[in-house]
């Protein structure tokens, strides 16, 4: 009997002595966190860094080179005095890493943060691998969203049954001619599915680069990724940085006299077609940058084309765009002679869109018959940001040639940094191409003096500077950024790469860090009225008996919260409720044995004998009743989602903990004390 207490109580001080090792580095975290919340105060007070940028200038290594940019003071005395609080708080950050990785984690309803979730937009996805891109597929894709809408449908089976409905073969656009349909879509679930696990990869890149501490990362189904960012309460920021596609190409601007005849063929086909198929008199080149003042009107689109000429309009091939804006500004004067440079303007000699105007000239451009004038090898783009003239905002528009001739995939390394000459004091993102990309970059350069070349970003044009010499460093600059957090963004998400399919977020939520306090401290009292209820009441209804298995209920909270810093799991809210119903399951098993004892000595066994018997008859109530709920705690678990996760964890580990408590535990300090003492009465 001694053997096996002493086994048993090797076992109970090395569950105790493993619990308390591993609770330690949560214990130091909370306490560094404290010490850190003062210096990050003190560097808020003193710059004009957020916490967010702090967080992100400690994971990029540059904090003391932000806090002396953006210092407020001038006295060097407080300058070095503040670096030296910087140089602290590197080191802090340091051990709180590190010590992260061993403590428990919070999820974001107990410390604030944003819940993000993303889908893989699969029609923008298939238009970009398509072969080449006309009305019939844009129609079908269309056709194959809507259907999904309405009817829930796997996306690839709509667009099956959208293909056999329209007679649409998809080997025009994808795969082999020879291939049948249903080999297709085989080939773009792959595709599909591939570009999440890659998307997965840049995603992670990325925050981890934006600073968000113990972020989660995560694939929901096939298509979809759940993204928790704790602390983070800046959601447009993040969903601005998480889906960025970040598709960046260089691409050459088209020489004028293209553009202007490209220009004059567009008027042409607006007019054919306002004319209803009709032939029109020949014209001169277009003119769409009118050096003379624009006397603008606003005009309804359906007023201003009719009838059959919005029908260029509205088989736009955008399926974002169609059925926008209504209103459009246009130059009446020009209007019948050149209706599409009368919806255009002179922005410094180069074109301008109003920007009532955009979602109006975007259809036209996309629409079949302009589309027919456009060359093959170009396009047209248009700027990211706004020009200001005046009281009007106007995007500039280029055409530009269609192949990439650098492309983001070549860049090895992306900084934001604060310009010099022209741009002093502008932040800006400065770029070092890889090999391949330098030696392309300077061949092209060189051999295009004079030129302008148009940096673009997921479609949007954020800068054209001219070409003035060859750049055979491999070296370039993207300027015109807002801020330092834009230019640092854009070097985050250029340094990541880019995403393999673009993404939309389909569901968000933002738990700000007040009320992440307040569930934790309702948390936290709910358990701790739980937990002291109880203690009264075994400890009145049981006596010194019942103080044993209040000694055993708080070595059960402790392992619990061990084994979940142990296996670095994420305590959530419904985890803390789990943690409350064990308080109640963990005495159930020590009341069963109680009122087992009762009985036994009440038919007149000895205290020992009562003991043994009472733990051996309850044994078997004991292991069912926790067995069953164990059973359901895995069928929650497995099956459940979220916060029912959470629930389900918490409690399977405080069951099976809770069995080794009530009935190891307690055992071990009932032997103790009968073989210790000679008991004439036990306290039960």
């Amino acid at each position: 009997m001694r053997r096996k207490n002493l086994f048993k109580t090797l076992i109970t001080l090395t569950a105790l002595t493993w619990s308390v090792i591993v609770l330690m580095p949560t214990y130091m975290l909370h306490q560094q966190k404290q010490e850190a919340d003062k210096f990050y105060s003190t560097i808020e007070e003193n710059t004009t860094l957020k916490r967010n940028d702090i967080k992100a200038a400690l994971s990029s290594g540059n904090l003391e080179l932000r806090v002396r940019n953006t210092f407020k003071g001038t006295n060097e005395n407080s300058i070095n005095a503040l670096i030296e609080e910087v140089n602290s708080l590197t080191e802090l950050n340091e051990k709180i890493e590190a010590n992260e990785l061993k403590s428990i984690k919070r999820g974001l309803d107990l410390q604030g943060g944003t819940y993000l979730v993303y889908e893989v937009d699969l029609p923008k996805m298939l238009a970009t691998l398509a072969k080449e891109r006309d009305s019939a597929l844009d129609a079908g894709l269309r056709k194959t969203v809507v259907r999904v809408r309405k009817t829930n449908d796997d996306f690839f089976d709509a667009l099956l049954e959208v293909c056999r409905e329209d007679s649409l073969r998809l080997s025009r656009y994808f795969g082999r001619s020879r291939d049948s349909n249903e080999d297709i879509v085989s080939k773009l679930k792959e595709e599909a599915e591939d570009a999440v696990d890659r998307t997965l990869s840049v995603l992670d890149k990325r925050i981890d680069q934006f600073g968000v501490s113990e972020p989660s990362i995560t694939k929901q189904g096939d298509r979809r990724i759940v993204i928790e960012l704790a602390g983070i309460q800046d959601v447009e920021r993040a969903k601005k940085l998480i889906g960025t596609t970040a598709q960046l190409k260089f691409q050459l601007e088209t020489e004028a006299d293209i553009v202007s005849a490209v220009l004059s063929q567009i008027n042409r086909a607006m007019k054919r077609q306002m004319a209803g198929g009709g032939q029109e008199e020949a014209e001169g080149d277009s003119m769409p940058v009118q050096q003379k003042l624009r006397k603008d009107t606003e005009r309804r689109v359906d007023d201003l084309f009719g009838a059959v000429g919005a029908s260029i309009i509205n088989e736009s091939s955008d399926t974002e765009n169609s059925g926008g804006d209504s209103i459009v500004v246009v130059d009446e004067e020009i209007f019948q002679d050149r209706p599409f440079d009368a919806l255009l303007a002179n922005i410094g000699g180069d074109i301008g869109v109003p920007v009532k105007n955009l979602r109006t000239v975007e259809r036209i451009l996309n629409s079949p018959e302009v589309q027919k004038v456009i060359p093959k090898d170009g396009e047209f783009l248009f700027s990211a940001k706004t020009v200001q003239i005046g009281e009007k905002s106007f995007y500039r528009m280029f055409m530009l040639k269609k192949d990439a001739e650098v492309k983001g995939s070549m860049i090895k390394d992306a900084q934001m940094q604060i310009g010099s000459q022209l741009s002093a004091g502008q932040a800006e993102v400065s770029m070092d191409f890889n090999g391949e990309g330098a030696r392309i970059f300077a061949k092209l350069t060189g051999a295009n003096i004079g030129k302008r070349l148009a940096i673009v970003l997921d479609g949007k044009i954020v800068s054209i500077p001219n070409i003035e010499s060859k750049i055979p460093n491999g070296r370039a600059r993207i300027t015109g950024m807002a801020d330092r957090k834009e230019a640092t963004d854009l070097a985050i998400v250029l340094r990541a790469g880019a995403l393999p399919a673009p993404i939309e977020v389909i569901e968000e939520r933002t738990v700000g860090p007040s009320l992440g306090q307040d569930s934790i401290r309702s948390g936290t009292t709910s358990a701790l009225v739980g937990f002291a209820i109880v203690i009264i009441f075994m400890v009145v209804y049981y006596r010194l008996s019942g103080l044993i298995a209040d000694v055993a209920l708080l070595m059960n909270l402790t392992v619990i919260m061990a084994v979940l810093a142990g296996f670095h799991a994420t305590l959530t809210l419904p985890g803390v409720a789990g943690i409350i119903l064990t308080i109640g399951m963990a005495v159930d098993a020590n009341v069963l044995i109680f009122e087992r004892i009762r009985e036994e000595l009440r038919s007149g066994k000895t205290i020992r004998a009562a003991i043994d018997n009472g733990y051996a008859r309850a044994f078997k109530t004991i292991l069912d009743a926790n067995l069953t709920t164990f059973i359901s705690a895995l069928v929650l678990y497995q099956f459940g989602t979220g916060p029912i996760r959470g629930f389900a964890l918490t409690l399977s580990i405080g069951i099976l903990v809770s069995m080794f408590t009530a009935i190891v535990v307690t055992r071990i300090i009932f032997d103790y004390f009968t073989n210790k003492f000679s008991l004439s009465k036990l306290s039960i």
